[in-house]
């Protein structure tokens, strides 16, 4: 026996509607979109150095054929470098113990590292590294 009220049939609705939820989400897009688009970064305050920098008399400079360079602009052959960092040492009395590489990036490491090592030999034992030879854009 089935017990019936009195008003017609009704279906149970059985099915989630999505569309407000969908319509919140909507409006939380818009609003992070227009907040990037608003925003920016922060800009970073200057580096200031605390350590006054001295800077070397002895620069090297090699470039991506491996050409090295000390001092002036004269080519000097690897095999010469030594000579040449003891004459320069001779010059100034061995007052400078630092030695700034400015290398290209496309530099063999073995040229970078032989000419670290005739700057030991002659007792240069501070290095400066840069990745780039003076004179060209980044």
């Amino acid at each position: 026996m089935a017990v019936s009220t009195g008003q017609g049939e009704e279906e149970v609705m059985s099915t989630i509607n999505i569309t407000p939820f969908t319509d919140v989400l909507l409006v939380l897009l818009i609003i992070f979109i227009i907040l990037a688009a608003v925003t920016k970064e922060p800009k970073m305050p200057p580096a200031k150095n605390r350590d006054k920098v001295h800077p070397s008399q002895i620069v090297v400079i090699v470039d991506k054929d491996n050409k090295i360079q000390i001092g002036s602009n004269t080519d000097v052959p690897i095999n010469q470098v030594s000579d040449t960092f003891k004459t320069l040492q001779e010059q100034t009395n061995k007052v400078y113990k630092s030695v700034i590489i400015k290398a290209d990036p496309a530099a063999n490491y073995g040229t970078i590292l032989q000419v670290m090592d005739a700057a030991k030999s002659q007792d240069l034992t501070d290095f400066g590294l840069a990745n780039k030879p003076e004179g060209q854009k980044s």
